[in-house]
């Protein structure tokens, strides 16, 4: 007699980010059952948000969607909500959809790759002037201001009014910043004329 699914152990993955995809596509082979449960529909590549910040891509570009990622797979199912809690006793975590119902998925394994966010350590109201680049939402907020920035410096006449509107402040040297800096200067160069944007790297203190 075959194993029915419902013997099957059962393996929960919150978040479909790098680690929560590559742990589902990891237990392909298992014996196991596999719930995926994601708040958005879509995986979210983010070392390329900064080409959609600078409109180089589309956002659909890169978000592709999880079932379509997962199409081939049968012991996966993928579901939509935000978990809230996990009952560690009870082998289950509390899912809320995005209409507000909630459920209980129950668990033999849990794998917890929900992510991170940034931190202003205390000071949430920078965001609204130095937003992040983690979502698709971040990304299209700095194309508009990137874009907005460089068709004023284009309407401006003032050298030094048109030097505010082409300073940018990027804070983080990793992959994502450096790109962003060398991006934004090459749009400058292509976009406006006379323009010598040039990233200059700063430390603190």
């Amino acid at each position: 007699m075959s194993e029915s699914p419902s013997a099957k152990h059962r393996v929960v993955v919150v978040g479909a980010g790098f680690g929560g995809l590559f742990a589902a596509r990891e237990l392909r082979s298992a014996a196991v059952s596999v719930t995926l449960i994601n708040g958005t529909t879509y995986h979210l590549f983010e070392p390329l948000l900064y080409q959609v910040a600078t409109g180089i891509l589309s956002e659909g570009e890169v978000a592709p969607p999880i079932r379509e990622i997962f199409r081939r797979r049968r012991n996966l199912d993928v579901q939509l909500g935000w978990v809230t809690d996990v009952d560690v006793e009870g082998k289950a975590v509390l899912v809320s959809a995005p209409d507000g119902r909630e459920r209980r998925v129950p668990y033999d394994s849990l794998v917890v790759a929900a992510g991170a966010r940034n931190s202003y350590f205390g000071n949430d109201g920078f965001a609204e002037h130095a937003p992040s680049l983690k979502n698709i939402d971040d990304a299209l907020e700095l194309r508009g201001r990137i874009f907005h920035a460089f068709e004023m410096a284009d309407l401006e006449e003032d050298p030094e009014a048109r030097r505010r509107w082409l300073t940018f402040v990027i804070i983080g040297a990793g992959p994502t910043g450096v790109e962003l800096a060398g991006q934004i200067a090459e749009l400058a160069h292509r976009a406006l004329k006379g323009s010598t944007a040039t990233p200059t790297f700063r430390r603190p203190g």
